[in-house]
């Protein structure tokens, strides 16, 4: 057979979202009763399938800090310095903890004018005062310094440590409650015998466990975040490790030889799990996992994204749903489906496209447009015709290109071509309204398909082929519906 011969022969039909639809299933389940939770990568689990795209009209701090508060997590943008990433992650991990770890502290002799100024940069009401062998010797607050003589140095209006309320890293989240509501305190210090600070415990970030009790957390409290890197920049990530429990490689196209072995070194020095993609391929997963050890999770779909110009510009795609099917093929040829996840990632639309990527293998999805309508997304807000839009462009785009910040992705020492778009998406309210929308029509998914978590749909989800014709008509038809003002 010739070569041309092979390749008509060998042409494949490339299925998208909006050529499948699940069928039901007998059904035990109520939706009610559906348990989304399910693993992100290796080692860390979440309790909703839902990861936010790191673009940067998409995951900043904010967003991360509202995602994992809501049981997902949020992948924190490169395109910006590694110092500007970190402090990202830093600001993410103090959202929440039960022990804050990473404490803002301040010695005894600085004045009160620049105890002032770190309280605002830092946006905290109170400091640790610390001597030079990190034993605590006193805090000083908001209500301290606000009223003082900004050249007076911070020894002189601080609490003292013979009147300071402290506790060891032993006590428990409800002695630390009990302990601060008897002495009504709002932060308590951990210190070990010689009174070195080991931590800080605040009764904000012991309230907000209980208001957010399906929070994605570390085995500390803290929020789980992740970011995304270059697999060409090893200092970013030895800088992002520290702080982030995942580092995603943000690459367009990760089946590339300079990109794996640089990603192979790269794993070694960082002890994060590795999210590694984009992939689009079952050939490119058996690549990958037989090129890199310890790789902790894929990131699955190469050209289905909303502002991605990829397939339109090279006519090379890999549809999300045709990729998350031949990555799960790939997994399950390997024999480790249940150990290294699938990030579905591109072109979700809805809780229904999600659902048919999770049956198809994902274990989790990765939006960008339906996150950039949020209101803590870093896009600006205007209003056109008297409707509220966010920003959101592609990270392929002119505009985000002229950053010049994520050199080896998109720009033009590798790529000499806009591979994205700018515009605007309809604002859809909080992070908490939407993850709640979504959440609710993937569980009416798994109830009607009879599947009590996503292990189980991917047994029990069926796919069929539908006609363009059929699309029209499972939508809302034959109806006005008067446009709102």
């Amino acid at each position: 057979m010739g070569i041309f011969s092979e390749k008509r022969s060998n042409i494949n039909v490339i299925y998208t979202f909006y050529d499948v639809i699940l069928l039901p299933g007998k059904s035990e389940v109520e939706p009610k009763e559906v348990d989304l939770k399910t693993k992100v990568s290796r080692n860390y689990y979440i309790n909703i399938p839902f990861v936010s795209s790191p673009m940067d009209t998409v995951t900043g701090s904010e967003l991360a800090i509202a995602l994992a508060r809501q049981g997902g997590i949020g992948i924190l943008h490169r395109n910006c310095s590694a110092e500007e990433q970190v402090e990202m992650a830093k600001r993410v991990k103090r959202a929440e903890s039960t022990i804050i770890r990473d404490v803002i502290v301040i010695k005894p002799d600085i004045t009160v004018s620049e105890a002032v100024s770190i309280m605002k940069r830092h946006n905290i009401h109170g400091l640790p005062v610390v001597d030079d062998k990190e034993r605590l010797v006193g805090i000083v607050t908001w209500r301290d310094v606000r009223y003082s003589n900004p050249n007076l140095h911070v020894k002189d209006v601080m609490t003292p440590k013979e009147k300071l309320i402290v506790a060891s890293e032993e006590i428990t989240i409800d002695e630390a409650k009990k302990l601060m509501q008897k002495h009504k305190i709002e932060k308590l210090p951990i210190v070990d015998s010689d009174w070195k600070l080991k931590g800080l415990m605040t009764i904000k970030d012991l309230e907000l466990r209980g208001k957010y009790p399906l929070a994605s957390r570390d085995e500390e409290g803290r929020l789980l975040v992740g970011a995304a890197i270059s697999p060409y920049d090893l200092s970013r990530a030895i800088k992002l490790d520290k702080y982030v429990d995942i580092l995603v490689i943000d690459v367009a196209h990760f089946h590339n030889t300079r990109a794996i072995n640089a990603a192979k070194k790269l794993v070694k020095k960082v002890s994060s799990d590795v999210i590694v993609g984009n992939l689009g391929t079952k050939e490119a997963v058996l690549d990958v996992l037989s090129s890199i050890e310890n790789v902790a999770g894929l990131r699955i779909g190469i050209g289905s994204g909303s502002i991605c110009t990829t397939g339109l510009v090279t006519k090379v795609a890999a549809p999300t749903f045709f990729a998350t099917l031949n990555a799960a093929e790939a997994l399950e040829e390997l024999g480790c489906t249940d150990d290294i996840p699938i990030i579905a990632d591109g072109g979700i639309k809805n809780s229904g496209d999600a659902a048919v990527a999770l049956a198809a293998g994902a274990s989790a999805v990765m939006m960008g447009n339906v996150f950039a309508a949020t209101k803590e997304s870093p896009g600006r807000i205007i209003v056109i015709e008297g409707k509220y839009y966010k920003e959101y462009y592609g990270m392929g785009s002119a505009r985000a290109r002229s950053k010049r910040m994520a050199l080896d992705r998109y720009s033009r020492p590798s790529k000499d071509i806009e591979e994205g778009i700018e515009g605007w998406v309809p604002y859809r309210g909080t992070v908490e309204e939407v993850v709640k929308e979504l959440v609710a029509g993937l569980q009416a998914t798994l109830g009607y398909v009879g599947a009590r978590n996503i292990r189980e749909l991917w047994s029990k989800g069926r796919f069929g082929v539908i006609t363009h014709l059929g699309s029209q008509e499972i939508r809302p038809h034959n109806i006005y519906i008067p446009s709102k003002t």
